[in-house]
């Protein structure tokens, strides 16, 4: 049986305080793997997200390869685990390489040239789309949700809304 992924994240901010406190505790986890090739060249970036582990949670800042070579790996089976990613790119290419991953959270894409703002936490480009679709072709559920408490918001459904579909 592979890793259990418990819950994945999509937020450019990566560990924060609702991430750290809330979503740690509703999904139980022991384990934090930050997905991401840029994030894991960076060194101060990876020991500030080590030091904002919650406790009795270890953060781990692995490439998108080594998160594909190590999700079927027995070694990691103990693993109950979140998985955050900057974007949805690095999402689609972790299940372009077999990552089984049944929901998306989406919590936070920071507006920056070229995206646009489509709730006040999100907002996506045309790759972002392009993902995006990519993802729910696969049958994967993409919800909006910065916090816990927040109502879901299904992505493709605010997507065609906004007429980006």
């Amino acid at each position: 049986m592979p890793m259990e992924i418990r819950l994945a994240r999509i937020d450019d901010r990566l560990i924060h305080g609702q991430v750290a406190t809330v979503w740690a505790k509703v999904t139980k986890v022991n384990r934090i793997l930050v997905v991401s090739d840029e994030v894991a060249k960076d060194i101060l970036r990876k020991t500030l997200l080590k030091q904002a582990s919650p406790p009795g949670v270890i953060v781990n800042v692995i490439t998108i390869d080594k998160m594909i070579s190590i999700f079927n790996d027995p070694k990691f089976d103990s693993f109950k685990s979140m998985l955050l990613f900057t974007s949805p790119h690095d999402v689609r290419r972790v299940v372009e390489g077999g990552v089984i991953i049944d929901s998306i959270n989406i919590g936070g894409m920071s507006f920056s040239g070229g995206k646009k703002m489509i709730t006040n936490a999100v907002a996506v480009n045309n790759q972002d789309i392009e993902d995006l679709k990519y993802l729910n072709d696969k049958g994967i559920n993409l919800e909006i949700r910065k916090v816990v408490a927040d109502n879901k918001v299904q992505m493709m459904d605010l997507l065609k809304k906004e007429k980006m579909l």
